[in-house]
């Protein structure tokens, strides 16, 4: 087996989750290690929405190696339209199951995706068996509150962010280059 290519020559499945800050973080790490490796990858953030994070400004100077892109309208506990919302996932859903399944990524990674199965806006076989038969090469990473047994049960890696302390508490706003 090559070295570095997985658990039965194939891709690893990787979970980040918890209630800590850093699995969005953490993921984005491994898609520079990945691009700067030169293997293409998708980041397909399920949940943030449309507001500005430094995150996308500085992907965007790996643009030929890291596809990101949006499929969210924000955070859907806040939602105006669970119905747009579902939706939404639905179709980042078949974008991200043509991701994994194309061969043409390395990594790719579905921000904030647990909560997309949390919520049961996609099925949780259907996910399985796209992991399940995404090709040998591909990693994914799965990020989010609250990973789904099913998924964890899955996962190659799972690493829980969990908080011990956090500056949200004291009253101190989220900063740029820190939070967003």
């Amino acid at each position: 087996m090559e070295q570095g290519s997985g658990a039965k020559g194939k891709g690893l499945l990787m979970i980040f989750t918890g209630d800590g800050k850093g699995k969005t973080t953490a993921a984005l790490g491994l898609a520079m290690r990945a691009a700067g490796h030169g293997m293409q990858t998708a980041f397909l953030q399920f949940i943030k929405g449309s507001w500005k994070y430094g995150e996308m400004e500085a992907v965007e100077r790996f643009k030929d190696l890291i596809d990101f892109q949006v499929l969210g309208r924000g955070f859907t506990w806040k939602s105006d339209d669970p119905a747009k919302d579902v939706e939404m996932a639905r179709r980042g859903w078949k974008r991200a199951r043509e991701a994994i399944l194309s061969g043409e990524y390395r990594l790719v990674v579905l921000d904030e995706f647990t909560y997309v199965l949390n919520y049961s806006m996609v099925e949780m076989e259907e996910v399985l068996d796209v992991l399940d038969r995404r090709p040998a090469p591909v990693h994914v990473v799965i990020t989010g509150r609250d990973a789904p047994p099913e998924l964890v049960e899955a996962a190659d890696l799972v690493t829980e962010m969990r908080e011990l302390k956090h500056h949200y508490r004291r009253g101190v706003p989220a900063q740029k280059g820190v939070e967003f």
